[in-house]
């Protein structure tokens, strides 16, 4: 098998766009969106979504993996939306990913921080392989919501 991890380019936001809402049809307590709200999305909105330097893992051209990330604050860039196609799970994709989106934030000279769903341990499991450490922030995953999401840092 061959796997290509790369950012996308602007005009792919018809890819992002799948794998994005498949991911929120499969895991929907693991993001602070909605299937339902990105399927309402415009092509304006989903071009705009591109702003989060998205990153791709394609296996044999396929999609396999993502991730974004979007600068929340001064120096500091949130992971958003990683997640992996169920069958391509436990093969290191979102490490491939990871890398490739910390890279880059790194390279701009920012912090890096990511919310996990509690209970979700695969996700945490992952993050705290990788190196993030939870700082005991904690907060509703989106509004209305009872579960909630853990703030995970990585050290520089």
């Amino acid at each position: 098998m061959s796997t290509v991890v790369r950012t996308l380019g602007p005009d792919e936001w018809q890819t992002w766009r799948e794998i994005r809402l498949r991911s929120l049809a499969d895991a929907p307590d693991a993001f602070g969106s909605t299937l339902a709200r990105e399927q309402a999305f415009t092509e304006e909105l989903w071009r705009d979504r591109m702003r989060s330097s998205p990153v791709v893992a394609f296996v044999d051209g396929v999609p396999a993996a993502m991730g974004g990330g979007f600068q929340i604050g001064d120096g500091l860039v949130q992971i958003i939306a990683m997640w992996t196609v169920p069958e391509f799970r436990r093969r290191g994709l979102s490490k491939l990913v990871l890398d490739e989106l910390v890279r880059a934030i790194r390279a701009r000279g920012h912090r890096v921080v990511l919310d996990v769903t509690r209970g979700n341990r695969a996700a945490r499991t992952a993050y705290e392989h990788y190196g993030f450490v939870a700082t005991g922030r904690a907060e509703p995953l989106r509004e209305g919501s009872d579960l909630l999401v853990d703030e995970m840092v990585l050290p520089q």
